[in-house]
């Protein structure tokens, strides 16, 4: 029984060093650019076909990563969706999308990797599917979701999936622009998660509020 509690726990820390590895890689390098031995070496792991024998295809790996990160988030975004009840107030809504990431980061301290990997895999069509997929699956996603389109009872249909479209690119890529800054030492115009939060809240806020054009 101490064996086989020893071999798990060794599993799962290999398992842990390998996501650390490779989500550092992923963000800094790019998805492509990033072997699974690469990862394996990054990771410390002597064998090199580590990654396929924990994880099997760089997809599952990067489903791997976004669900470790998924748990802590989810957490969060449930609380404010507690918090913000039977709310219509747009910014409220909005809140439950950016703070749960925001803090999530700031609670990881500095240097991460996290907000940049998201930006890389975003880029990729077919790997941006498998995030949205795995988003879509946490039901206090689509409470956030339903709770913001009861706040936007005259926006337009179509007017409301382009600007969506719009507030999910500002945040993806704002935040991975401070993730960078913070590692890198760069200044930011934001001191800290909470201000970045608070800006990118303000932003999409204004801009599904914005005055829809007519032709």
């Amino acid at each position: 029984m101490a064996g086989r509690v020893v071999r798990t726990e060794r599993v799962n820390e290999t398992r842990e060093l390998i996501l650390t590895a490779a989500e550092r890689l992923f963000a800094e390098h790019g998805l492509l650019a990033v072997s699974n031995r690469q990862v394996s070496e990054a990771a410390g792991q002597g064998n090199n076909t580590a990654v396929g024998y924990h994880f099997g295809t760089k997809t599952d790996l990067i489903r791997a990563i976004v669900r470790k990160h998924g748990e802590p988030i989810d957490a969060i975004r449930r609380r404010l969706l507690a918090e913000a009840g039977d709310s219509t107030d747009v910014r409220d809504w909005v809140g439950c999308l950016v703070r749960p990431i925001c803090d999530h980061l700031a609670e990881l301290g500095n240097p991460t990797w996290y907000a940049r990997f998201g930006a890389q895999v975003m880029t990729d069509p077919v790997l941006r599917e498998v995030v949205v997929e795995e988003a879509m699956a946490e039901r206090s996603l689509q409470q956030v979701l339903e709770g913001l389109n009861r706040s936007l009872p005259a926006l337009p249909l179509e007017v409301r999936m382009e600007r969506s479209h719009m507030a999910r690119q500002l945040l993806v890529h704002m935040i991975a622009e401070h993730e960078l800054a913070m590692a890198t030492g760069r200044p930011t115009a934001r001191a800290n998660w909470h201000d970045v939060g608070t800006g990118l809240i303000d932003a999409i806020v204004g801009m599904l509020l914005a005055p829809v054009t007519r032709a």
